[in-house]
């Protein structure tokens, strides 16, 4: 199956052959060259479980009318049990995969559609040419052959584009989808199963007056990121989920380009927290709230069984502030014009309202709305019962880190209309000294979004900004946050909301803040990305390579 690699992976490939010195410093391009011949099934890997996923493009039926274009990703098993593959065929959103906790596992991805593409596994530790790099996307008609063992332990992941400075409109368009994994662990707890273990990714996207997607990729939305005007479940409009009087698993995934939330039941009652990115939590964790950034994830155990037949609940995003920086009030960027979407003119907002919300028509960023409804329907006989321990997760420790007095510091700003880490944007051939780390270590990460007086504003005074910060591979532990006193009271509309407990792969590091993690980086070398989970940052450049070696 060949592989058709793109410009600046050719860039990046020739450097393969020029010494031996360099081969050895820099050993990802030591199999870049057989990469060049394409990525075909290996003869010596037999999976337990063989999955076909085609790109394409299709049309669904999302609202009355005119049906609705997207970028559908569709599955089947070639290997293994049917299960594994869920297929969405009236949604937008890809297919849904389900493994268990040691699996070996093959995903041929075909294109068919009108652009390159690849696929990276969020979350998932696999090896590095598996794990869905930019260099390897291939164009239409070709082919891209994974290969890996699930490592991971159980836990709510997800697959998505991850094509160079394009990957925000994919992802928009439909290539994404929900990779859910089991063990054996898990599976010996009483938590909910079957049709009340619901996973349920959130989206918000616009649609013009003949029900296609409509996506803004002016300068102004690109630097804060797109919203759209209305909240999809699932890839579904007005989306109710119908439940019965027992408890329920709610796995939930943050799945938009840009928008925060901010998410409470409308009755008070707390969020019960059971898992984060990475799988789930030592014990439940109570909020009156939780904070939800693109790319994470949070599973809840909610318990619906003193509720009568007929009883609504809604899930809503509360208030909060999205940026704290004065400056920019009324009007604001976007002047006069107002932005298009589903409903016609949404109104002059600007970049910032009168709370400090960021524009976003009738659903601006840090504003209160409702994102999932819920309807008791039916009444069922159940004694749940959640458990006062689910897992056990050892505490990685600072002086275990093979950098423990040196952090490794990433510095997030925004200037000269580009999103930066380091001051740096990325280039698929630039890893630098400081980004190159030693496999099978420890190592401490810091995020510094203004904490250290770095605002990055430029624009003629444009706001600090929430960044979602995502590494590749192996997940980690949040070790602490620290705050800039100059951002204190607004960083205390969100500071409740933070679950940082357990395994992460992506942490919400908001204005005036400087998050610490301790990382681990076993097992696999090559090239591993981070970057800010704000997709219209990532294609803006706030993206980088660790090389591992």
């Amino acid at each position: 199956m060949p592989n058709t690699i793109n410009i600046q992976r050719r860039k990046l490939l020739k450097y393969a052959g020029l010494t031996a010195a360099m081969a050895a410093a820099y050993p990802f391009l030591s199999y870049a060259e057989s990469m060049a011949m394409g990525n075909q099934a290996s003869k010596d890997f037999d999976p337990d479980v063989e999955i076909e996923l085609t790109q394409e493009v299709a049309h669904v039926p999302i609202f009355k009318g005119p049906e609705t274009r997207i970028w559908k990703v569709s599955g089947k098993v070639l290997k293994g049990p049917e299960a594994a593959i869920e297929n969405h065929a009236a949604s937008y959103i890809a297919p849904t995969i389900r493994l268990q906790k040691g699996q070996k596992v093959r995903i041929i991805l075909k294109n068919n559609l009108p652009a390159q593409s690849i696929l990276h596994w969020h979350g998932l530790h696999v090896p590095s040419k598996m794990d869905g790099n930019p260099m390897y996307a291939v164009d239409q008609g070709q082919a891209f052959v994974y290969e890996f063992t699930i490592l991971n332990r159980a836990g709510f992941y997800w697959y998505h584009a991850h094509t160079h400075s394009v990957t925000a409109k994919q992802v928009y368009s439909g290539l994404a989808g929900l990779f859910i994994v089991s063990d054996a662990e898990e599976q010996a707890l009483d938590l909910p199963k079957g049709e009340y273990d619901v996973a349920l990714a959130i989206q918000d996207r616009s649609f013009d007056n003949q029900n296609q997607l409509h996506y803004n990729n002016h300068m102004m939305q690109r630097m804060q990121g797109f919203l759209g005007d209305q909240i999809m479940i699932n890839g579904q409009p007005d989306y109710i989920l119908p439940v019965a009087t027992r408890a329920y698993r709610l796995r939930l995934l943050n799945g938009s380009n840009s928008r925060i939330y901010k998410l409470a039941w409308d009755d008070g009652t707390p969020m019960t927290v059971i898992g984060v990115d990475g799988g789930l939590l030592e014990h439940p964790e109570q909020h009156a709230y939780m904070m939800l950034a693109p790319g994470e994830r949070r599973e809840i155990w909610v318990d619906f069984s003193g509720k009568p037949v007929g009883t609504e609940l809604n899930l809503r995003s509360l208030p909060f502030e999205s940026s704290m920086h004065g400056g920019m009030h009324g009007g604001g960027m976007m002047g006069g014009r107002g932005m298009m979407g589903r409903r016609g003119m949404m109104g002059r907002r600007g970049m910032m309202g009168g709370r400090g919300m960021m524009s976003g028509g009738d659903l601006p960023l840090g504003g209160d709305y409702a994102v999932l409804k819920v309807k008791v329907s039916r009444q069922v006989q159940a004694q749940d019962k959640l458990p006062e321990r689910l897992t056990t997760i050892k505490p990685l420790r600072l002086q275990d880190a093979a950098n423990a007095d040196n952090p490794r510091n990433i510095l997030l700003s925004m200037r000269h209309m580009s999103a930066l880490l380091n001051g740096r944007s990325y280039a698929m051939d630039d890893v630098r000294p400081d980004e190159i780390i030693p496999v099978n270590t420890l190592q401490v990460i810091t995020f510094d979004n203004g904490f250290s007086g770095g605002m990055g504003m430029g624009m003629g005074g444009m706001m600090a900004m929430p960044h979602p910060m995502h590494i590749h591979g192996e997940q980690f532990q949040v070790l602490r946050r620290e705050i800039n006193p100059g951002f204190r009271s607004g960083h205390e509309s969100v500071a409740a909301g933070f679950v940082d407990s357990g395994w992460k792969d992506t942490v919400l590091v908001m204005p005036g803040e400087k998050v610490t993690i301790l990382k681990p980086f076993n097992d696999y070398t090559g090239i591993f990305m981070y970057h800010c989970h704000n997709l219209e940052h990532e294609d803006m450049g706030m993206m980088r390579d660790f090389l591992i070696k």
